[in-house]
């Protein structure tokens, strides 16, 4: 794998899961946003680093663990904004308080169990995102007709101009 490909990914995970931790503070959009995040979000960053030409032909196999990078990372983004704002918003408007984040204002032990929530939550979400860029990579496989050979040993298929 390539490392800088790597840091690229978990850079644009990080700025979608904090867009979506912000926009998911919205109650209309709540739903919406989090399920985006948790199902498909690695399909639409495959797509976007397709169209910039900053990743080639990727293989299934890639396209997976690229799916489950971007999940894992975006969802612990989203944890370290929209945890903090829905804490803050519950402090300030009583009557806005989302769910269960009231019971985790309580003490030190609440706040262990909400970060091994949100750590299972992002292995979920990576799980779903992984299949999502799986799908991703084969529908691009298929568009194309041209499938990476698995004897390919250059991990290094893009241009830097």
């Amino acid at each position: 794998m390539n490392l800088l490909l790597l840091k690229q990914i978990s850079l644009i995970s990080i700025f979608a899961g904090a867009i979506l931790g912000f926009i998911t503070i919205v109650p209309y959009l709540s739903f919406l946003s989090f399920m985006l995040l948790i199902i498909c979000l690695s399909a639409f960053v495959i797509v976007y680093l397709k169209q910039n030409d900053l990743i080639g032909i990727i293989s299934v196999r890639e396209g997976c663990i690229f799916g489950a990078l971007v999940g894992f990372v975006s969802f612990i983004a989203f944890s370290v904004v929209y945890t903090p704002l829905s804490m803050l918003l519950g402090w300030l408007f009583p009557a806005y308080t989302q769910g269960f984040l009231r019971f985790f204002l309580t003490s030190f032990g609440s706040f262990v169990v909400m970060v091994l929530l949100m750590i299972l939550m992002a292995g979920i979400s990576a799980l779903f995102n992984a299949f999502s860029g799986l799908v991703t990579a084969y529908v691009y496989e298929l568009i194309t007709g041209v499938k990476k050979e698995n004897n390919q040993n250059s991990s290094i298929d893009f241009e830097i101009k």
